[in-house]
C-alpha cells in the first residue's frame, strides 16, 4: 500500500509541477520546441477527453474521474502487490492531476479545462496526469489478462 500511495503522490506532484511551470512562463497557445521534430511544449486548455471528445459535456468527465480516484483508492487500500501497487498509484494519481483541473480551474467548478502541454507529432496534445492515467491503465490490464490478484496470487 504504501509503494502505491508514493507512487501516486509522485504522479501528481509531477503533473501539477508541470502544469504550473507552464501556466508560469507561456502564455495561452505557445509552442516552444524541446527537441526539434520530436517533442515541443504546446500551452493549450482541454475541456473534452483525449483528442478533445465531448468538449460540450466536461461536467461527465469529472464525475467518470471522480469515481475512477475513488475506485483506485480502494484498490490501493487491498493491494499487496508491487505490480498492482504501481498500477493503481500511477492510476490514481494521474485521475487525480486531471480532477483537480476539472474542479477548480475556469470557467467553473466542475467543468474546468485540463492544461494540456506535451505535443509530438501525429497525436493529440497531453500531459503528465495522461500519461500515467494509460500506462497504468494497460499495466492493469495486463495484470487482469495474466491472473493476478490484488494480493498478487494467480487466478487457479
Amino acid at each position: 500500500m504504501l509503494t502505491a500511495l508514493i507512487v501516486a503522490v509522485l504522479a501528481y506532484a509531477l503533473d501539477q509541477l508541470t502544469k504550473y511551470a507552464v501556466e508560469s512562463t507561456m502564455q495561452l497557445g505557445d509552442s516552444v520546441v524541446v527537441i526539434p521534430g520530436v517533442l515541443r511544449w504546446h500551452y493549450i486548455l482541454n475541456p473534452g477527453a483525449a483528442f478533445s471528445i465531448g468538449e460540450d459535456h466536461t461536467w461527465v468527465f469529472t464525475v467518470i474521474q471522480a469515481v475512477v480516484a475513488v475506485a483506485a483508492l480502494v484498490g490501493i487500500a487491498r493491494v499487496r502487490s508491487t505490480p498492482w501497487a504501481l498500477a493503481l498509484g500511477g492510476l490514481a494519481g494521474g485521475v487525480l492531476g486531471n480532477l483537480t483541473d476539472r474542479l477548480f480551474r475556469p470557467p467553473a467548478f466542475g467543468r474546468g479545462h485540463v492544461v494540456d502541454m506535451i505535443s509530438v507529432p501525429h497525436f493529440a496534445i497531453f500531459n503528465v496526469a495522461d500519461s500515467f492515467i494509460v500506462c497504468s491503465v494497460i499495466g492493469v490490464a495486463l495484470l487482469v489478462m495474466t491472473g493476478r490478484r490484488l494480493d498478487g496470487t494467480r487466478e487457479a
